[in-house]
This record gives C-alpha cells, structure tokens and sequence, in this order.
C-alpha cells in the first residue's frame, strides 16, 4: 500500500497529542542539565522534595499524595487495589478507561452523553441514574475527546450522591489547568471530606513533558493509599523526573503564559471556524476541540488524509465510543500553526 508523500516545506505537528504549544518549560531543561549525575544513583525512596512541590502546587498535605509513572499506570494501580465489579464510565471519553476496566472483568455501563445537548453532562440525570450495586465511577473533567468542563457544583452533586451509594470515584484531571480560573473547577478540595474521592493528575499534557513519565494522585482514604503505597514500587519515580518536577511546579511564569496562550488561541480557532456551515463546532474549554462534519461524502479519513499532506496529524473519532467517522478532534498549538490548521481543515470541509 503507497503512503500519500507529505509535502516537504511543512513540519509536522501533532495536533492529536494535545500537548502544551510552549513546549518543555526551561525550568525542566536546566534541572535536566545541572543534575544529569543523578542518574548514577538510586532515587531517594521518600521523594520529600517531589512530594512537598506536589503538594504545595494543588494545596493538599504530603500525606494525602500517591505518585507514579503516568496516569495510565496510577488509574491501573487503583482499578485493582479497589476490584470494581461495576463501573460507570461517560461515552465518548477516553478509551483507556474501558481498557484497564475490561481486563479486569468488571462489569462497564456507559452513560451516554446527549450531543443534543453538546455532550455536556447532566448532572441530575447522571445521579439518577446510579444505584448501590456500582463500585466504581471514573470521570475526565474535562472531558476528552468533548472538551467539556464539569463545573464544581455538579462535580461536588456527583460525589455526595456516591458517598451515600458507597460508590468511589476517580476524578481524571489530566487537562484541567487549561480550563479558564481551573482552580473553581478542580476537585482536589472535595477530598477533605470525601473517602470515596481520589483525584488524578498528569504532567504530560499541561507542561509538555510526557516523556519524563510522572502523574500523581490526591485522596483522603487511608487504608486504601497504605495499599496503594505498599503495591507501588518504592523508588517508581526516575531522579531527574523528580528533580525536574519539583522546579517545574514553581515555574509561576510558564503556568501564566501556558494559559494565556491556550485561552487565546482557543477563542480565536473557534471563532474562526464557527461561520462554516458544513461543520459543527463543540465549544471547547480546554486546549482542543471536537469537530463534527456536516457533508455526506466527507468523513474524518478524508480530512486526516488531506492535513496529513501538510504535516497536520489530527485525532480521527472513528474508534471512540459515541463517536464515528464524522467526527475529528485537534489540540491548539501556536498562532502560526493554528492558522496553517484552520485553513487546511476549511479547504476540505
């Protein structure tokens, strides 16, 4: 089979791996190359330094944090310390979810959200629909592939209602520093009162580093995180991952830049594919966008293949449950790329 030759002139860019268009933050590169040596020794098993800048960085205590090597790994890790013989899980989301879930023989029951009603979550219908034989909810906010927040309201409504059902909750927040005021949606405060409640995090998408492999999670659940602590290898964390992280949660003016540039480029991307009519746009809240195609005769393997020619890799939906080959889904990169991206998507379309 011949593979299409992509145009020269233009590099590639991944507009499907929804990484931070700033790249690694500087603080992470001069961490790197000061402490290279570390790698010659064994991590510190205690990570108090990581352990403190995770802390301080979403306002928790040390005790209440679990550290890993990605959110895949720590979603696994949690999957079976708690042994769900019923989960709840959102269509579309992410499809890991059901993967680690069905290796495990849970049993999955998906709650469909309405694209009538843009695939935001309702809330008080989700509740109603959760009874006391679920073990398990796992949660993206925000979402992926819809880009839709869950506001802390409806969030704290969800986990209140699971307390009392004895259901617990996994709430993914690998994208919520994208979100606009991030800090009103995250629900990292609610563990104070919930047991039920663990709070996921990564590094990978937010600071661009998805290559030093770190994610960490926050719950108020004792006996669970000694379990938790006791599975987990006791050096998980590379050196350098350490020492780079711990610099790169202090790194105040990549954080405010990062946001800046995500809230602009989203707001100008959306505006300017909004007056297409053969397309319909899910209005985003985090650094990527959910497309549906409008014509008959486009599907999501033509406008791949077209934006492919000139380095554009998007995110075809074909493959995501709730989703189909009409829909496309792209993350905001820089201001001279995401021009190149919208013209190119618009020529097609």
């Amino acid at each position: 089979m011949n593979t299409p030759l992509r145009i020269e002139q233009y590099e590639t860019v991944l507009y499907n791996a929804n990484l931070n268009p700033l790249g690694i933050p500087d603080t992470v590169s001069r961490a790197i190359k000061e402490h290279i040596g570390t790698i010659a020794k064994y991590p510190d098993i205690y990570y108090s330094n990581l352990r403190k800048a995770v802390a301080e960085y979403i306002n928790v205590s040390m005790d209440k944090t679990i550290i890993g090597n990605g959110s895949v790994d720590l979603l696994k890790l949690f999957a079976l310390q708690l042994s769900p013989k019923k989960a709840v899980l959102l269509t579309p989301g992410p499809n890991e979810y059901e993967r680690i879930l069905s290796t495990l023989k849970a049993e999955i029951t998906f709650y469909e959200l309405s694209e009538d009603k843009e695939f935001e979550l309702d809330a008080e219908d989700f509740i109603s629909t959760l009874t006391e034989d679920t073990d398990l909810i796992v949660l993206c906010n925000p979402n992926n592939p819809t880009s839709k927040k869950i506001s802390f309201e409806d969030i704290k409504k969800i986990v209140d209602r699971c307390k009392e059902l004895n259901i617990f909750i996994i709430i993914d927040e690998m994208y919520i520093e994208f979100i606009d005021d991030s800090e009103k949606f995250s629900a990292v405060p609610l563990i104070e009162d919930h047991s039920n409640l663990a709070v996921l995090r990564s590094v990978s998408k937010f600071f661009a580093v998805p290559g030093l492999r770190f994610a960490y999670a926050v719950l108020n659940n004792p006996e669970l995180k000694d379990r938790l602590d006791f599975t987990t290898t006791k050096n998980n964390v590379a050196s350098l991952t350490a020492i780079a992280i711990t610099d790169m949660f202090k790194d105040e003016k990549y954080i405010a830049e990062s946001k800046s540039m995500i809230h602009t480029e989203r707001s100008l991307v959306y505006l300017a594919m909004s007056t297409c009519r053969s397309i319909h746009l899910f209005k985003p809240d985090a650094n990527y966008m959910l497309v549906k195609l409008l014509k008959d005769d486009i599907t999501s393997a033509d406008v791949a293949e077209h934006c492919n020619k000139r380095g554009i890799i998007i995110r075809k939906c074909d493959d995501i449950r709730g989703l189909s080959n009409k829909y496309i889904r792209f993350c905001f990169m820089n201001p001279k790329q995401n021009d190149l991206m919208v013209n190119t998507i618009l020529e097609i379309v």
